[in-house]
C-alpha cells in the first residue's frame, strides 16, 4: 500500500481552511491550492490585480515546495482556478510562464470558477515528482 505523508508546515503559508500544505504519496507531492494571502496574514487576499495575486501565489507555492523538500523545477502539473476567466487568462499567463525556463513549462489545466476564498482572483495547486 502506498505511504502517505501529510505535511503541514510551521512557517508555511497561513491555511484559509483545514488542510494539509501538501501529501506526498510515492515519489509524487501534492500541493493544496494555495491563496494569494500574505504568508503570515490569511484573512485577506494581496491587493492587485491578477498579476500581483499570481505572484503571491507563486511566492507561497515556492514556501510551500521549499519546506516541503520538493524543487519548482520538478512540477509535472498545476491547475489554476481564474474567477474572471476571461478578463485574467492573458495577465495570469505572462506571470506564469514568466516563473519558468523557456520551454519547461508544467503540464497544466486552467479553469473559470464562480468565486473562490477570501474573494481571490487566482488559486493555484500542484503536483510535483519527487
Amino acid at each position: 500500500m502506498l505511504e502517505l505523508t501529510h505535511i503541514l508546515l510551521p512557517g508555511g503559508p497561513r491555511r484559509v481552511a483545514p488542510f494539509s500544505h501538501a501529501v506526498r504519496a510515492g515519489d509524487f507531492l501534492f500541493v493544496t491550492g494555495q491563496m494569494p494571502t500574505m504568508p503570515e496574514d490569511n484573512t485577506r487576499c494581496v491587493e492587485g490585480d491578477v498579476a500581483v495575486q499570481t505572484r503571491q501565489v507563486i511566492s507561497n507555492l515556492h514556501s510551500v515546495l521549499a519546506g516541503s523538500g520538493a524543487l519548482w523545477e520538478r512540477i509535472a502539473m498545476a491547475r489554476i482556478y481564474l474567477t474572471r476567466f476571461e478578463r485574467d487568462y492573458a495577465a495570469m499567463n505572462a506571470v506564469w510562464e514568466a516563473a519558468f525556463p523557456p520551454g519547461a513549462l508544467p503540464a497544466r489545466t486552467t479553469v473559470g470558477v464562480t468565486g473562490l476564498a477570501l474573494g481571490a482572483l487566482v488559486e493555484i495547486d500542484l503536483v510535483v515528482a519527487l
